[in-house]
């Protein structure tokens, strides 16, 4: 299964973003609301600046309090992207999310974001195609 495949099978073909200026009570109203884990950031829309993650919100929640909430976006977010192609394997994205501890990334095609992908779309991807193979071998051995 490639990445393009992943983002046609997705029932949202929206990618939300917010902008750097925002507040990261901002955000965190944004994720909440839409209930997802990372909002990328981006003041046009197909080219990503960065992202922010539930995780970095909390992390800067527990260091500085509250008053985090008042900073702008742009103060915490990810700036180094690591992105993905539409033709790169679900496995190969799963081993590059594992190994840098992350859990989104910017789909990217021609210089522009066409999608995002989450470690969650590209697990049940991956464990869809497990059970066609597995279904495929089964009816293999059974002589269907």
């Amino acid at each position: 299964m490639i990445v393009g495949q992943i983002l046609k099978a997705k029932a949202i073909d929206e990618t939300i973003t917010i902008r750097p200026d925002m507040t990261v009570g901002e955000a965190a109203n944004l994720l909440s609301s839409r209930k997802i884990g990372a909002v990328i950031v981006a003041t046009d829309p197909k080219h990503p600046e960065g992202i922010l993650s539930e995780r970095d919100i909390v992390r800067e929640l527990g260091k500085t309090g509250s008053e985090v909430l008042a900073h702008k976006v742009s103060d915490f977010m990810t700036r180094k992207l690591v992105s993905c192609r539409p033709d790169d394997t679900a496995l190969a994205v799963l081993e590059r999310m594992s190994t840098g501890r992350f859990r989104h990334m910017p789909v990217m095609s021609d210089g522009e974001m066409i999608g995002l992908v989450s470690i969650g779309d590209v697990v049940k991807a991956r464990l869809e195609q497990l059970a066609m193979e597995n279904k495929s071998l089964e009816g293999m051995i059974m002589g269907h």
